[in-house]
């Protein structure tokens, strides 16, 4: 608390001032909270998309300035709709939470991962050329492939990766993602397209 708060604290009867630190305190817990709520997708655990849009547009920021590396990956699980026609909606989100936990081991602490929309996710990698992704990305499907709950139902996933260029807007950047995600459903699914 600041010092005026604290003084003025200081004059109170002092089981009322106990009782106000003791809400303040309650009060402090309940924002961080409704934070970790608004920024965090409630069924797989990762940022949701509104928040991950917002760090994008900073990394895309750094990345301009500094001249750094920024990878951007999109996944897509393949014939999800078939997962939510054979076994249902509960299943289907709880292997949308199997795979975001495979996806939150594979990844730096540094690497931002979200839920994009319905089965979709975004990985933003800071700092990373797209060698370095492309590392990630066989990581990622083999750690997928050996997942016994995941592998159980046969879940593959489809990706695109790309790497921030310097003319590049947030709109380019997700479009080239996007096509390459769209590039590896069209060839064949359970793979990674990469467009430079």
């Amino acid at each position: 608390m600041k010092k005026e708060t604290e003084k003025k604290l200081h004059a109170l009867d002092p089981r009322f001032r106990t009782r106000f630190k003791e809400l303040m305190s309650m009060m402090d817990e309940s924002i961080s909270l409704l934070y970790e709520v608004a920024i965090h997708d409630e069924k797989t655990g990762l940022y949701n998309n509104k928040f991950f849009e917002t760090i994008l547009d900073m990394e895309i920021e750094k990345a301009k300035r500094g001249k750094q590396k920024l990878s951007l990956f999109i996944i897509d699980i393949d014939f999800f709709k078939k997962i939510n026609d054979t076994y249902g909606h509960i299943k289907a989100d709880d292997l949308l939470a199997g795979l975001a936990k495979v996806l939150q081991k594979q990844i730096r602490k540094s690497d931002i991962s979200a839920r994009f929309g319905g089965e979709e996710f975004m990985v933003l990698l800071p700092e990373t050329d797209i060698e370095k992704a492309k590392k990630l990305a066989k990581r990622l499907k083999r750690a997928i492939h050996l997942d016994k709950i995941l592998k159980k139902y046969n879940l593959t996933v489809s990706g695109g990766i790309t790497q921030f260029k310097e003319k590049d807007t947030k709109k380019k950047l997700k479009q080239r993602v996007d096509k390459a995600l769209y590039k590896a459903k069209k060839s064949g699914r359970d793979k990674f397209v990469i467009i430079e």
